[in-house]
């Protein structure tokens, strides 16, 4: 469907943690996964069994091109697998071959149009409070525009403010999983796309979700950015 971000033939590798039936994909060589473990199999061949702490209920299967699950997990990365098991969503995050600090980045190793990038921006409102905008890849923020839609002045926080409100790095900020909520607002241009990708929580981390579950998942207000 247009917009939608598959990751399948073509697309780079990825490794799953966690389950999730919105995974893509299939094949002779495929990753399973389930409440207790991610297997990759290899035809009808079960190879290794590396830990999961995800207590959930779900199986997937990824592309043959797939690489397998890394034994442990970034704490950051276990938080936001829970949130979204605990909010009942499918899907899960998944590590990139390589960090993805941008949204072309991401883009270019998932294989979907860069405006399905959910970019996670951190702001400082005039009252020095933290602001969450899930942003389109496709476009920058209009700071001024969204300003004065918000009633406050904003300006980009510092990495400094931004681990401290998230706990997590400039280009990982995953939409959930902070030490308390952010105020948020999400991009209404991204409804334009049938699944999106957003940060896991570290550079090299992603997970899929659609624009309805986005909004869900922040408790977002539904601005234009742009």
């Amino acid at each position: 469907a247009r917009g939608a971000c598959p990751v399948g033939a073509g697309s780079r590798p990825t490794t799953l943690l966690g389950g999730g039936p919105r995974a893509g994909g299939g094949g002779p060589s495929a990753v399973c996964g389930s409440a207790d473990g991610v297997i990759p199999v290899v035809g009808d061949q079960i190879t290794t069994k590396p830990r999961l702490t995800i207590s959930e209920s779900a199986f997937c299967r990824l592309p043959e091109e797939s690489l397998p699950m890394s034994v442990g997990g970034h704490p950051s990365v276990e938080r936001t697998n829970a949130l979204l098991a605990s909010a009942g969503l499918p899907g899960r995050v998944r590590i990139l071959p390589a960090a993805a600090p941008t949204a072309q980045a991401a883009a270019d190793q998932i294989g979907c149009a860069v405006g399905a990038i959910a970019n996670s921006l951190v702001f400082t409102t005039g009252a020095g409070a933290p602001l969450l905008v899930m942003t389109s890849g496709a476009h920058r923020v209009d700071t001024a525009a969204l300003a004065e839609r918000l009633g406050t002045t904003i300006k980009r926080a510092s990495a400094d403010f931004v681990r401290e409100h998230t706990s997590q790095p400039i280009g990982g900020v995953a939409p959930v999983g902070h030490p308390r909520p952010l105020r948020t607002v999400v991009d209404v241009d991204l409804a334009a796309y049938e699944e999106l990708w957003a940060a896991g929580g570290i550079p090299h981390a992603v997970f899929p979700l659609t624009y309805a579950e986005l909004v869900a998942l922040t408790g977002g207000e539904e601005l234009p950015v742009a």
